[in-house]
């Protein structure tokens, strides 16, 4: 491809993100359409992901309020640990210095992905909380799979692919990423069928996955040719 080209765009990108891509030594092309694709990867992986956390944020939160009796569940929980606690109060203080009311939906939406996958782990194992929350807060999973380490498993495997997707971080090096794809869209199936065929048909991860490089490099050839 035209060198000045990718001198220009390594330059604005950050060698350090472009090094990345061409640790064994591929040319500039190569490099360049590997960033693409992953590009393409998190763009696809996008929706759901998304809707992962929404599904699993508010299958607790049904769960939280017919246990504590009110849709204002985080308000008499007691039994949080502090980290919990400390992002509950964070949530609180944001939404009142941006003047929002403080209720059940904007809380629930405020709260970060890690404190709903948090419930799932060693913590909330001593309380009971976790296991509570694995055997019914996911109505349609399989029986074997309402375990609280699985779920916690499962949740932290997501929550670091969903990490690395929304903060652009490559991922085309995952040789699981197949499996975990799959693996979102079944979390999502398991609190709700209907959502999971929204997820399904707003999918694009597998033909971009399946399509590989070749793809980018064409594109690249085809804009940016040597001179």
């Amino acid at each position: 491809m035209n060198p000045v080209f990718f001198q220009q765009v390594e330059a604005i990108l950050a060698t350090e993100r472009i090094d990345a891509y061409r640790q064994d030594g591929v040319p500039p092309a190569t490099t360049l359409a590997r960033y693409l694709w992953n590009m393409a990867l998190c763009e696809s992986l996008y929706s759901p992901l998304q809707m992962a956390e929404i599904a699993l944020r508010n299958s607790l939160h049904q769960f939280l309020t017919a246990r504590c009796q009110t849709p204002a569940w985080y308000d008499v929980l007691t039994r949080l640990p502090q980290w919990q606690q400390d992002q509950l109060a964070d949530a609180r203080w944001k939404l009142q210095d941006d003047g929002k009311p403080i209720n059940p939906g904007r809380m629930v939406a405020e709260l970060h992905f890690g404190f709903w996958t948090g419930f799932f782990n060693k913590s909330h194992a001593q309380t009971g909380l976790g296991h509570a929350l694995a055997g019914q807060a996911f109505p349609h999973a399989p029986r074997a799979e309402r375990n609280l380490r699985k779920l916690d498993a499962r949740w932290k495997r997501i929550r670091d692919l969903r990490n690395r997707v929304f903060h652009h971080e490559r991922i085309i090096h995952w040789t699981d990423l197949d499996t975990q794809h799959t693996a979102i869209l079944e979390v999502i199936r398991w609190a709700s069928p209907e959502l999971q065929q929204m997820a399904v048909a707003l999918d694009r991860f597998t033909p971009i996955r399946q399509q590989g490089l070749n793809p980018w490099l064409d594109k690249i050839r085809q804009h940016w040719p040597p001179p």
